[in-house]
């Protein structure tokens, strides 16, 4: 058995684990493959395991790897920060992209989704401890930001990304945690088709699926250490 079977087992384990725990489906928690930096052929081991979803920060990369994986039938995540200049390329090449924050970025992605493929799934980011460093949207302006998501046509508004603040105790983590579900549970009110909570990576994944996530972003777990860039 190769390393990243074992990791992806474990894993798989590890969620299973912890939805049990919270009295919870593990099948209501999918897993998101963080592939950033990661070549295409590390990317094929993991799909061939089972993986289809794959989360990619980093446009140019990402869109070889779409490219050199094209014979696969895998879904396409982009989970980083968002340049006006790109979205045209993101809006023309993944299924998903979890980091809208603002409503220029949503019309762009509107704008240049091509009329032969299906809305574009988004979900909104929000900075949920409120760092001036990191991007989202801030709670108060979630419902307003949705809002106007739901007049795009090619957009399809499907949930919430959450990163907390770094270096947090576990009960800060909870509380983190915690204050989004009930966002998204608000957002699902108003907008039924809201089925995403994408929050928990590596290190707090069996706390963000306490909290409510359906969705981890798992990377250094699954892939191993990647070389800093």
């Amino acid at each position: 058995m190769t390393d990243v079977k074992k990791r992806f087992q474990q894993i798989h384990h590890e969620i299973s684990t912890s939805a049990s725990s919270a009295q919870r489906d593990p099948k209501s928690i999918q897993l998101l493959a963080v592939s950033k930096t990661w070549p295409a052929e590390a990317l094929r081991e993991v799909a061939l395991l089972g993986q289809r979803q794959f989360g990619e920060n980093y446009l140019q990369e990402a869109l070889d790897k779409i490219d050199a994986l094209a014979d696969l039938d895998l879904e396409w995540h982009f989970i980083g920060p968002i340049q006006s200049n790109k979205t045209r390329d993101i809006a023309g090449h993944f299924d998903w992209v979890q980091s809208v924050d603002r409503e220029k970025i949503a019309r762009r992605l509107d704008e240049h989704r091509p009329d032969s493929l299906a809305p574009l799934n988004v979900c909104i980011q929000i900075n949920i401890d409120e760092e001036d460093t990191k991007s989202g949207t801030s709670p108060e302006k979630l419902q307003t930001l949705a809002d106007y998501i739901a007049t795009l046509d090619k957009l399809c508004l499907r949930g919430l990304m959450v990163i907390p603040s770094p270096k947090q105790s576990t009960d800060e983590e909870k509380d983190s945690f915690s204050r989004a579900y009930e966002l998204f549970q608000q957002l699902r009110q108003t907008y039924p088709q809201v089925d995403t909570l994408s929050m928990g990576m590596s290190a707090d994944m069996s706390t963000a699926i306490a909290c409510g996530s359906t969705m981890v972003r798992i990377g250094t777990a699954l892939f191993g250490q990647r070389d800093k860039r």
